[in-house]
């Protein structure tokens, strides 16, 4: 029952997460989308699909990330060589929030983004609302996105599980930079007291 209750409250902060990332991500697309050429707006598309392809990587990074390598660089004390170990112990819920939580807002707003950049092109162009060519148009754009989205996302995959470790290791110090500079904790630092506990009750 315990394990189910931690699964729920999980799902539910997550569902919150969501709800306000994929807000702040809708507002600022529209805002650096309103007045831009079509050109530009299929520039900012493609940037929105490569987050998308990244955190993805990040996230089955995580999940094929071996615990070991990163106890060998925290006792030579390399930068964000902890915070390495913890993402690889967090590995299911850091992988659910880069694949399913960014990753899926991403592909929602490129989606949406991609309605506007057609609509601008066939404006540009002349055509009208309900034009076969606006059609064809849409078509296409939306099925290059989804090329690129796909294609991107499969070799991010093939990159996470041959270097998994390095990738963790730079995310990792990303994170000590983040807490360090900025103050923001991503992981609770009490994972291996909390593991010596469990070995100790055993």
């Amino acid at each position: 029952m315990k394990p189910l209750l931690k699964s729920i409250h999980w799902s539910l902060g997550i569902a919150v997460i969501t709800l306000v990332l994929a807000a702040i991500f809708s507002i600022f697309s529209t805002f650096l989308l309103s007045g831009v050429t079509w050109a530009v707006g299929m520039f900012i598309v493609l940037v929105i699909v490569l987050i998308g392809v990244i955190f993805d990587t990040i996230g089955i990074a995580a999940t094929a990330a071996n615990e070991k390598p990163f106890h060998a660089m925290a006792s030579e004390r390399l930068v964000g060589a902890k915070h390495a170990v913890l993402i690889t112990r967090n590995a299911d819920k850091f992988a659910n929030f880069c694949n399913d939580v960014i990753g899926d807002i991403s592909g929602i707003i490129s989606g949406t983004a991609s309605a506007y950049v057609v609509i601008q092109l066939a404006l540009q162009l002349g055509y009208s609302e309900t034009s076969a060519q606006q059609f064809a148009l849409s078509i296409l754009f939306t099925s290059v996105v989804a090329a690129l989205t796909v294609g991107g996302k499969a070799i991010g995959k093939t990159v996470a599980i041959h270097y998994a470790t390095a990738i963790i290791y730079q995310v990792g110090r990303l994170l000590y930079i983040l807490e360090v500079n900025l103050k923001i904790k991503i992981f609770s630092s009490n994972g291996k007291t909390k593991r010596k506990e469990n070995k100790t009750r055993k």
